[in-house]
């Protein structure tokens, strides 16, 4: 028999949060502790499925008028509308004045997917720049859409565990012409450090005066610091100063739909003039792509966000949500301290969202594994939520331990 058409392939890499849980999962240590994936977790570390989430489920479920019909392949109109408001606000005038639109997608990852091929495409765009860290993923997607050109621009300083904004800037105001930027829009992943709001107008400058294209994406609106309007306001101001823009938006943190893949993306154009036609184009690729989006997570979302009372549930919620990660911030800051730690740890309070960017080095992290059977990024990025009352001296103590031993 001939050889495989298929003996060509080489073994790709491992994804490493995922094999990282893996490793996890496979540990029988009694102390384990995973500050891996990027999911929340209770005090318990369990899963939470929101309760106005679980009830609307139900409800559905008990629906007999809902059915299994293909979606438009555009997504449920409810759903989009509705996600385009909350993250423009209702007072918007893109919003008011019909210049701006949601296109359901397969997750966040979808819509920056959908929102990479569309510029690359359409816009012949080639060039794209992303933070230096950012989230694993933002290369593969815009490389996979066609852009001939990934560049960084500079964000982390490991010396003050701050963002490196003058670096940032820099870097900004050396970008072509056309150049797609990537900014996250709050609780930056992985290092949990944002720009003030007077440094989103610094940025904001740099990007209009170099014709840049903003790209944003918005992760953990509402999830980050508890307050939706909070945590859109560098999108808001970007539209507010009249860039035309492309957001994608994720439903699996703020909802807690991880599985359910349930996306957004945000298009903000100067005028109505070419909406039919962008429609058109977007229709097509997704077309070719998933045809179609699928139904149940995008309907629990729009039930959600069309209905006050529910809303009103949705946000305590997220509140819940982001005050526990903020207490268990505090906590591990003060147990670090407590134990006189090396160095300074400020940067664990001062960072947002689900993230840390803790600083730890390599070396450290192996020890974190090996010794304490605590799990982490090789970067240092720990998921707050997976800390808990029950785990958390283990955790500064594994942290204290790797600092004290070995060298950054």
């Amino acid at each position: 028999m001939s050889s495989s058409w298929f003996s060509c392939v080489e073994l790709g890499p491992p994804i490493e949060v995922f094999a990282l849980n893996k490793a996890y999962l496979d540990d029988n240590h009694p102390k384990k502790v995973n500050l891996g994936v990027g999911a929340y977790r209770t005090n318990e570390g369990k899963p939470w499925v929101l309760p106005v989430v679980r009830r609307t489920e139900q409800q559905m479920a008990a629906n007999e008028e809902l059915n299994h019909e293909y979606l438009p392949v555009l997504g449920l109109d409810t759903f989009t509308s509705a996600a385009t408001k909350m993250l423009l606000g209702a007072d918007s005038s893109a919003w008011k004045e019909g210049r701006a639109f949601g296109i359901q997608t397969l997750s966040g990852t979808g819509a920056l997917k959908v929102g990479a091929d569309f510029l690359q495409k359409h816009l012949k765009l080639t060039t794209f720049y992303y933070s230096t860290p950012t989230w694993e993923n933002h290369g593969l997607i815009f490389t996979n859409a066609g852009f001939t050109q990934a560049r960084q621009y500079r964000y982390w300083n490991p010396a003050t565990r701050s963002i490196d904004f003058d670096g940032m800037l820099e870097d900004l105001r050396n970008a072509p012409k056309g150049a797609v930027i990537i900014l996250h829009a709050c609780a930056h992943n992985p290092t949990g450090c944002d720009p003030t709001p007077d440094q989103w107008k610094q940025i904001a400058d740099v990007i209009e005066e170099r014709g840049l294209f903003p790209f944003f994406d918005s992760a953990y609106q509402g999830f980050a610091s508890g307050d939706l309007v909070k945590d859109a306001h560098a999108v808001r101001y970007f539209v507010q100063r009249g860039f035309e823009l492309f957001c994608s938006q994720s439903f699996a943190k703020n909802f807690g739909l991880y599985n359910e893949r349930v996306g957004n993306l945000t298009v903000v154009m100067k005028n109505q003039q070419c909406i039919p036609e962008v429609k058109s184009q977007i229709t097509l690729l997704i077309r070719g792509n998933f045809s179609n989006p699928p139904n149940h997570g995008a309907r629990i979302v729009s039930t959600v966000l069309n209905d006050d009372k529910l809303y009103k549930e949705w946000e305590d919620a997220i509140k819940t949500m982001s005050s526990r990660i903020l207490t268990m911030r505090q906590g591990l800051k003060e147990r670090l301290q407590k134990l006189q730690t090396p160095g300074n740890w400020d940067h664990i309070t001062n960072q947002i969202g689900m993230f840390s960017y803790t600083g730890l080095s390599e070396s450290q992290v192996a020890n974190m594994v090996k010794e304490h059977h605590v799990y982490l990024l090789k970067s240092g990025r720990i998921n707050i939520a997976g800390l808990t009352t029950n785990n958390i001296d283990h955790v500064a103590q594994a942290i204290h331990d790797s600092v004290t031993k070995i060298a950054a």
